[in-house]
């Protein structure tokens, strides 16, 4: 009669804990993952790489897929808070107060855009064009020069 009892309390409790289980959010893995509760399931962001998923309870546990990013979008605005950060910066620096402590100022010529890894390309001018002409004009003669005399060695042999 006790064995019964107690099986029946068993149970009682093993069909409860799923009941329990479905309002509980998983657990956050040491405050890796935060978790915020939907009409749908549950958004985890993992703080440790920025992934979102959108989780929800399948007839087996729960499955979670990555929520759909635009990477442009997140390009554009560390874009923009980049250039926003050097404004500031340079603010400060303009108005003769210190950046906080760990701050290092914007390099010399540095703007929002040179975080992009955009390539500046400075085009030569008419005299640097002159310079460069005369250069490959100068090794094509050495180089003539150097056709004609190595023709006459092999006829003076002949």
């Amino acid at each position: 009669m006790v064995s019964r009892i107690f099986a029946v309390a068993v149970v009682t409790v093993c069909l409860g804990v799923p009941a329990l289980a479905e309002d509980a959010l998983p657990d956050a893995a040491g405050g890796r993952y935060t978790f915020n509760t939907t009409a749908d399931g549950v958004v985890r962001l993992d703080a440790k790489t920025g992934e979102v998923a959108l989780c929800s309870p399948r007839s087996v546990g729960w499955a979670c897929q990555a929520a759909p990013e635009d990477r442009s979008a997140f390009e554009s605005e560390i874009a923009r808070l980049r250039g926003e950060n050097a404004a500031l910066k340079q603010s400060l620096l303009d108005h003769g107060l210190p950046l906080p402590s760990g701050t290092l100022p914007e390099p010399p010529g540095a703007s929002a855009h040179d975080h992009d890894n955009d390539i500046t390309i400075h085009l030569p001018d008419n005299a640097d064009i002159d310079r460069a002409v005369a250069y490959v004009d100068r090794l094509w003669r050495n180089f003539v020069d150097a056709v004609a005399r190595a023709q006459r060695q092999m006829l003076n042999k002949s």
